[in-house]
């Protein structure tokens, strides 16, 4: 729980941004200059904003917390009604990378302005501790023919999990025997996943990506573990910055995990997470977001959905046919976005080409 200091301080911070964020005067924020069309429209902001910050983030429970826990029964409602099996045809293996259109594309291209480049990706955890239970694994050989010497290398990793920057492909996840579209888990063997394999997103992800970065929203250098992000604060995130996600979009939403490691040191992320609820799948679903990622797993933990660790992940993998990005580093895209004043940016991001894959390591960048 914030302490009343804390939270004075988050209060004035969040206000503090989001007053300069707008680039209005003093003045104006306190109404003594003439109203026109723009500042009717900052004014808007202001508001919407403003009634976020009391309703949802100045509450000493939202700061720290969750939303309501979710019944088995009303976990398998939503994954009826947000289904979009069918939706590209009955043998469709691709599902929400379906929504990255030809056009998409392009239109993503003209958000490069000045070359900036920003990677997404973690350093590949060559150590063993707490959360990197399975570390990457590098052996370099030397081989000498006559006076030359060339070198190589063997990569090995698990990189599933809450250490390595990974995608998490349609095979991942399965829902009562059933993966996505339908198919069964029998099409899963030693050898690969007989459907839906990482092999099929071989063009890669070249769309709009936007940064949700909550902790700025609400003054904070990072959410405690446990929180939960709801619609209601991408909503908020949206009234604040102007700029609305949409259809075939890379949603990246951070929470500021690494930036918590940083202060306090590594603890018990599993189990202990910051993330989004479970219910945010059908707002994904309404506004057909083609990928979401995070510099966590998605999802919140515990998740507050009975029986279930990882709730978002089979709704959103199983339900909508959607790819997860897990443990992204979005801090130095956070610093960036901030700089420049700019939350939407070029994706490209693509896996490896293995057949059969359930899913790939990833190093993704952000493009301004």
């Amino acid at each position: 729980m914030l302490t009343d200091e804390k939270m004075v301080y988050a209060r004035k911070a969040a206000f503090s941004r989001y007053f300069n964020n707008l680039h209005i005067s003093r003045e104006d924020q306190m109404g003594l200059i003439p109203i026109s069309d723009n500042c009717i429209f900052i004014r808007t902001r202001l508001l919407n904003y403003a009634l976020y910050m009391i309703l949802v983030v100045l509450s000493p429970t939202a700061l720290t917390q969750s939303a309501e826990p979710v019944s088995r029964a009303e976990f398998d409602n939503w994954m009826e009604e947000i289904s979009n099996w069918g939706r590209w045809g009955s043998e469709d293996e691709l599902g929400t990378l379906n929504l990255i259109t030809e056009q998409k594309r392009v239109d993503a291209a003209t958000l490069v302005l000045d070359g900036t480049t920003v990677s997404l990706s973690l350093f590949a955890n060559k150590r063993q501790d707490s959360v990197n239970t399975n570390p990457f694994q590098h052996v370099l050989t030397v081989s000498r023919f006559g006076e030359h010497e060339v070198a190589g290398d063997t990569y090995s990793v698990q990189y599933h999990g809450f250490a390595h920057s990974h995608m998490d492909g349609l095979p991942h996840f399965a829902h009562k025997g059933q993966l996505y579209n339908g198919y069964s888990v029998d099409t899963l063997s030693p050898e690969g996943a007989g459907r839906l394999g990482i092999h099929n997103a071989f063009r890669g992800i070249f769309t709009r990506g936007i940064l949700v970065d909550i902790p700025w929203l609400r003054g904070l250098d990072y959410l405690e573990p446990g929180t939960a992000i709801t619609a209601a604060d991408l909503e908020a995130w949206e009234a604040r910055t102007g700029v609305r996600i949409g259809s075939g979009d890379v949603l990246l939403i951070r929470t500021g995990r690494w930036e918590r490691v940083r202060q306090l040191g590594q603890w018990t992320f599993v189990g202990q997470a910051a993330g989004s609820h479970a219910s945010l799948a059908k707002w994904l679903k309404e506004r057909d977001v083609a990928v979401i990622g995070s510099d966590g797993v998605s999802d919140v933990m515990p998740s507050g959905v009975e029986g279930l660790a990882n709730p978002l992940h089979e709704l959103v993998i199983v339900g909508l046919g959607m790819p997860i990005l897990d443990n992204l580093d979005l801090d130095p895209l956070a610093e960036t976005a901030i700089e420049k004043s700019r939350w939407e940016f070029l994706f490209v991001g693509s896996p490896l080409r293995v057949e059969g894959g359930t899913g790939s390591p990833l190093n993704p960048l952000a493009l301004f």
